[in-house]
């Protein structure tokens, strides 16, 4: 038993057609206006400075793919504790080494310095977080 395509044929070609006549209507209706300003950027009142090209820094990347991987975490382990019941010692068993290799993730990224936001400098074998103020110099931090 084969079910008819037409249905998802009419669809389609519907959806096509509707999409044409709202982007036709939209260049029929638009508003047509070239003033000086028109085409500034204007962000929430404040009239921007410098150039919209800039680099983010990684850190900002980093924080961000670690909270979607812990956040959407936690969401399995609260649906682990609503079917608490239902899954018994296995489950229980399964959630600990779940958590376990979160636990890891967490080492990980604590390890990278993912979580470090100070910068870090090169100090012989390993790696320092930056001095606070880096106009003084070592003479002056020695006490000199």
């Amino acid at each position: 038993m084969t079910t008819p395509l037409w249905p998802l044929a009419a669809f389609f070609i519907l959806v096509v057609v509707l999409v044409g006549a709202i982007l036709v209507f939209s260049f029929l209706a638009g508003e047509r206006h070239r003033e000086r300003t028109t085409g500034d950027v204007y962000e929430s009142g404040i009239i921007p400075t410098g150039s919209a090209q800039q680099g983010i820094p990684i850190k900002y990347y980093l924080v961000a793919v670690a909270f979607v991987l812990f956040d959407l975490e936690a969401v399995y382990i609260f649906a682990w504790v609503a079917a608490f019941r239902e899954t018994g010692w296995a489950g229980y068993f399964r959630a600990v080494i779940f958590i376990g290799i979160l636990l890891a993730a967490l080492i990980y990224f604590w390890r990278i310095g993912a979580l470090d936001w100070a910068p870090r400098v090169w100090n012989g074998s390993r790696q320092t977080p930056a001095r606070t103020r880096p106009d003084k110099t070592e003479s002056e931090e020695q006490g000199q």
